[in-house]
């Protein structure tokens, strides 16, 4: 899988020895000498891509970088490099979200197998993101009764339960139940459970209404 490969490193004889084994790869190489180089420039979210990020650059330090971009919403992947073997900085690293840490020097299957993976794990995330998007846009189109309806449904309550609770007829919430189902694209009450619990609807306080 091509992308987009941004290497963070102070050292220009590393950078240019990685850029040119990662182009062999197929890859497109950005470089910068500082984490503010970088900054100045932010990568586009939408391309499959990952940084290389060296953990001790000087100015705004690797850990520091990764720290920012956490605040900015950044979602691009980071393989942090380390010419130390720190067993604290490493967790750190990968308790902020780093995808991995390697150590200098790094062959080049081991790069690009962590870069893959990385690339990978966006892409999937990225899938997801948009899937949970998806997902609230129906959820938006749903009338507050249909919600009502939904958020009952999901909990297991039948047809019958769900009238007396609400004050209407079973054909009612038999026809509300129709219209969530087709609103929210879905065939079976499997799958609408399953949306339910991906947007937080079952952790929503119960409706408990007798109004039409």
């Amino acid at each position: 899988m091509a992308g987009f490969i941004h290497i963070v490193d102070d050292d220009a004889s590393f950078r240019t020895a990685i850029e040119r084994r990662l182009k062999k790869a197929g890859y497109e190489v950005m470089s910068y000498p500082t984490a503010q180089h970088f900054l100045d420039r932010m990568p586009n979210e939408d391309d499959p891509s990952c940084i290389l990020l060296d953990v001790r650059i000087p100015g705004l330090s690797g850990p520091e970088l990764q720290g920012r971009l956490v605040e900015l919403g950044s979602t691009v992947p980071i393989v942090f490099l380390t010419g130390y073997a720190d067993v604290p900085t490493t967790v750190q690293a990968i308790k902020a979200g780093a995808e991995d840490v390697l150590t200098k020097p790094v062959s080049s299957d081991q790069l690009l197998r962590a870069i893959e993976r990385a690339i990978e794990r966006q892409d999937t995330a990225r899938g997801a993101k948009i899937r949970l998007e998806s997902i609230r846009h129906h959820l938006v189109a749903l009338t507050p009764r249909e919600r009502e309806v939904f958020g009952l449904v999901v909990r297991g309550k039948t047809n019958k339960q769900i009238a007396y609770e609400l004050g209407a007829t079973e054909r009612t919430i038999k026809a509300h139940r129709q219209r969530v189902m087709q609103k929210m694209q879905v065939q079976s009450l499997a799958e609408l459970v399953s949306l339910a619990e991906r947007v937080g609807i079952l952790r929503e306080p119960e409706a408990n209404g007798r109004d039409n």
